[in-house]
């Protein structure tokens, strides 16, 4: 079965930015199914755009500023 985006529903997404980054929680379900969380990140270019970048790793900061997401997201989850 392939994917289909209009079946990708997204159920929470808050983000958390800073000068450089913006950190965004989600929850999606798709086709109605098990409720997942997705971490992303986009990062501001020269003109102050945000382009989509690999997550990789999280410094301290990071994860403290999105932990609060986190467990707000959860509840979603329920």
């Amino acid at each position: 079965m392939a994917y289909d985006q209009s079946l990708d529903e997204c159920l929470f997404a808050k983000s958390y930015e800073s000068e450089l980054y913006r950190l965004t929680v989600s929850i999606y379900s798709y086709n109605k199914g098990v409720k997942k969380l997705q971490i992303s990140r986009n990062t501001k270019d020269a003109q102050g755009e945000y382009k989509f970048a690999k997550l990789g790793r999280m410094n301290k900061e990071e994860v403290e500023s999105i932990l609060p997401l986190i467990q707000e997201a959860m509840k979603v989850m329920d």
